[in-house]
């Protein structure tokens, strides 16, 4: 199942993306003008800034999926809770961005800060040789 490296990268990065397009969709659509009228930090970063640092983000976080499905101590489990923080990941545009729920979004974001943990801490299980060794996951 998914054995082919190609075809279950490309896989990979579709799911990953998508969530990235419905939450990038929502925000585009949405956060306007509200976003604007927010008393916001001035560490805030500029807005040019979000567009490449999600995209690496989210190719990261699908290569990280794609090493772990391709090791030989993989759990089900584990790529069940990644799907989980793919719908939290999304979820959490669409509470912030869309229905402008400030507190319910920070309900999310720690949610799927514990997620992003929980999969950090399994992936390292399974993937800390791969993270020196990728060109042969490449091959």
């Amino acid at each position: 199942m998914l054995k082919n490296k190609f075809f279950s990268f490309i896989l990979f990065l579709i799911i990953t993306y998508s969530a990235s397009f419905i939450g990038g969709s929502v925000t585009i659509s949405l956060k306007e003008p509200w976003y604007s009228e927010l008393v916001k930090s001035n560490y805030n970063p500029p807005d040019w800034i979000f567009a490449p640092v999600w995209t690496t983000l989210y190719l990261m976080m699908t290569l990280a999926i794609w090493f772990f499905w391709h090791s030989k101590n993989r759990d089900i489990k584990t790529i069940y809770i990644y799907f989980i923080h793919i719908v939290f990941n999304t979820t959490w545009s669409i509470v912030f961005f869309g229905l402008h729920q400030i507190l319910l979004a920070l309900v999310v974001l720690i949610i799927l800060i514990s997620l992003i943990i929980i999969l950090i801490l399994r992936f390292k299980l399974v993937n800390s040789i791969s993270y020196y060794l990728m060109i042969p996951y490449l091959l």
